[in-house]
């Protein structure tokens, strides 16, 4: 089957930095439903776009509960829009860094909560549906640290590096069906867990915040953060009908960190 001309597509965390990227990147092609646990955030952000979504949804993916009921409220929005949600890009995310000592059960919950069991259950609510149309998109936003190892961040890069896992063996499931399933893995770029990570450097070391920056920043060879449009457009690739072969893979967009 070919593309549907217009996508209904499901972009989660979709509020803020990459998520919002992604929407921006996304919303001429696809009809928009957004997700994101704040509402009104969300509601600034639908104002934003060139387009505006077909619905925007509020859910705290941690809560499972939460996301059973978005669960539902996603397939009633198909049904009232007459056809199936053929993209999922699941981008919602939590970073958090510890030694392994003092890494509790409730931080390990949390992190594989939102950022590895929301986008199994969503792919596993809606993938059957794009196999049985023929044709659909699943990204999911993993992390360079699925790929590599960065001291203090071992629940959060088990929890990405699953994601990674989930991708590849789902998407040698569907190939056959005209569904994609990839992840990209992005260095750090300028975002709220980037700002977070260089509040929680000048908290330990008293560096500034200038040298923190270049700290992040220097992780990467071309020497700065990642800009959230950039990892947008990768994905708007991917989702796309020229990204049909691309399937199975987690893509690192890092200016080569893990070359």
């Amino acid at each position: 089957m070919t593309a549907p001309t217009r996508p209904l597509a499901v972009i989660t965390g979709a509020s803020r930095g990459i998520g919002l990227a992604i929407a921006r990147a996304l919303a001429e092609e696809h009809d928009l439903i957004l997700v994101a646990r704040d509402r009104e955030a969300l509601a600034r952000a639908a104002e934003h776009l060139g387009r505006p979504p077909l619905a925007c949804e509020a859910a705290d993916l941690a809560d499972p509960a939460a996301l059973d009921d978005l669960v539902t409220r996603l397939q009633g929005h198909a049904e009232a829009a007459g056809r199936p949600i053929q993209v999922l890009v699941n981008n919602a995310g939590i970073a958090a860094s510890a030694p392994l000592g003092r890494t509790d059960d409730a931080l390990l919950e949390r992190l594989m909560a939102i950022n590895l069991r929301a986008p199994f259950v969503l792919a596993r609510a809606l993938v059957p549906v794009m196999a049985r149309a023929g044709w659909g998109r699943v990204v999911s936003v993993a992390s360079t640290a699925a790929l590599k190892g960065y001291a203090y961040t071992a629940a959060y890069s088990a929890s990405k590096a699953g994601v990674v896992g989930f991708t590849r063996a789902l998407a040698v499931e569907v190939a056959s069906k005209g569904v994609t399933v990839n992840a990209v893995c992005p260095g750090f770029t300028e975002t709220d867990i980037a700002s977070d990570a260089i509040a929680n450097i000048q908290a330990k070391t008293g560096r500034s915040e200038t040298d923190a920056r270049d700290a992040l920043a220097r992780f990467s060879p071309l020497g700065r953060l990642l800009d959230p449009g950039e990892v947008a457009a990768l994905v708007r690739f991917l989702v796309s009908a020229d990204g049909a072969a691309i399937n199975g893979q987690a893509l690192a967009i890092d200016g080569g960190e893990t070359a």
